[in-house]
């Protein structure tokens, strides 16, 4: 670390993590199958439909309601990749715009960004969080990959994220730096493998931390991009908190990051790219629809 340590890397727990590292190992061999399988179900269904997406149908840039820790189901899960010319969500019918996202939080989306990573969280309050990525072909429309459930901080979202203060923040973010405890499983962005990415104790919920930093993506919040996620910087100041990232989820609430499962995390590495310039739009519903 160059500074004081990340919000990410605060959630782990000041109690000793003895005898966890054969359990991890072995939850990780047993993932691997499913992080494989769910891998190449999405390079099938992105090569069937013509696309270079992520899933099935369905510095920072300027900073764009139910309660409860446990996560919702996806609303749009279970739909599929364009099958072709004239079928529902062919080229012709894909939105020109992002659903969902206001005038203001779209204008703050840089124009060369084709990979839009999109977290909405269930209220503002809420710990609780849906993200889908977007691609933007070369015709301007988008196209959505899968919708996955996913967590956010404890007490919700902020447009105002200060250290300590439990909150996401609102905005979007550029996306430039990955890294992990595990080793690079394909990313396309930059990726730092070090055992400095380590978990323990336990969340909110009581769930194990072991596996939360197995893979991370740096959120560029309060961040110098084009280093690694354990990067200390903090332009905007210590107060202003940092170490926000996209991580593997715990199964409960974060202290500031978006998480998703391990296999998401794997498709979001081999998927999100420089060329596209990948940004994160995050927050509430209804400060995305502003």
């Amino acid at each position: 670390m160059t500074s004081a340590p990340t919000e990410a890397l605060e959630q782990r727990d000041s109690a000793p993590s003895r005898g966890r590292h054969r359990l991890r190992q072995s939850r990780r061999t047993a993932r691997k199958g499913v992080i494989m399988a769910a891998a190449g179900a999405v390079g099938l269904a992105a090569l069937g439909a013509g696309y270079v997406v992520l899933g099935r149908q369905g510095g920072t840039v300027a900073a764009a309601a139910d309660g409860g820790h446990k996560a919702a189901a996806p609303p749009s899960a279970t739909t599929h990749a364009p099958a072709g010319p004239g079928a529902l969500g062919s080229r012709t019918e894909l939105p020109l715009a992002i659903p969902g996202l206001g005038p203001k939080t779209r204008a703050a989306i840089p124009a060369a960004s084709t990979q839009v990573l999109v977290a909405s969280g269930a209220s503002k309050n809420s710990s609780n969080a849906v993200v889908t990525l977007w691609t933007r072909t070369k015709d301007g429309h988008w196209h959505a990959g899968a919708s996955w459930p996913a967590h956010n901080a404890l007490h919700g979202w902020t447009r105002s994220h200060h250290a300590g203060d439990l909150h996401s923040p609102i905005g979007v973010f550029t996306l430039h730096d990955a890294g992990g405890f595990d080793a690079d499983p394909g990313s396309k962005l930059p990726y730092h493998h070090s055992a400095r990415f380590r978990a323990g104790g336990t969340g909110f919920d009581g769930e194990p931390l072991d596996d939360a930093f197995d893979y991370v993506i740096a959120i560029d919040y309060n961040r110098v991009p084009g280093t690694s996620p354990l990067d200390g910087s903090q332009p905007l100041g210590a107060g202003r908190g940092g170490g926000i990232w996209v991580h593997v989820d715990h199964g409960g609430p974060t202290h500031g990051c978006v998480s998703v499962s391990a296999a998401h995390m794997v498709e979001l590495l081999r998927t999100l790219t420089p060329a596209g310039h990948p940004v994160i739009v995050m927050g509430d519903r209804a400060s995305l629809a502003a």
